[in-house]
């Protein structure tokens, strides 16, 4: 993103409305992706707690834990280059997701069928990743 004024020695400039609206865009993006971020961090933290194989309640900690991590980064690169402070939560369909697993869990679900929550909820924010730049348009 650019500021509103490119600096010039001798005067300051405006920038042109579509490099102002395209910034607005990425900005879109990115907290889209943030959201995305944070479903996943909160998904496998909530599986991590389920789950009874050691190995990949690891996993599922550590996954979670690099989610929370770029998602910070994200938020701190968007705040700078904003001036704004950014706190995104998650999005309806991944607390829908998230709830969803931990009802599998408390059910009495086996680690597969938690493991293809894990999937699922992967491949939902693969798509989000994919489709976060055109719907920033």
């Amino acid at each position: 993103m650019k500021n509103a004024y490119k600096d010039k020695p001798s005067r300051r400039t405006p920038i042109a409305p579509t490099e102002v609206k395209n910034d607005i865009f990425e900005e879109k993006a990115v907290r889209t992706v943030i959201e995305v971020l944070h479903d996943g961090e909160r998904g496998f933290q909530s599986l991590s707690k389920e789950i009874k194989n050691l190995t990949a309640r690891a996993f599922f900690q550590e996954e979670a834990a690099t989610r929370a991590k770029f998602a910070n980064d994200l938020e701190s690169a968007l705040s700078a280059e904003t001036g704004k402070s950014i706190q995104e939560g998650g999005t309806a369909s991944g607390a829908v997701h998230t709830a969803w697993g931990e009802i599998k869990g408390k059910m009495g679900g086996s680690d597969h069928a938690l493991l293809e929550t894990a999937a699922q909820g992967e491949d939902a924010a693969k798509k989000a990743y994919e489709e976060a730049p055109s719907a920033a348009n």
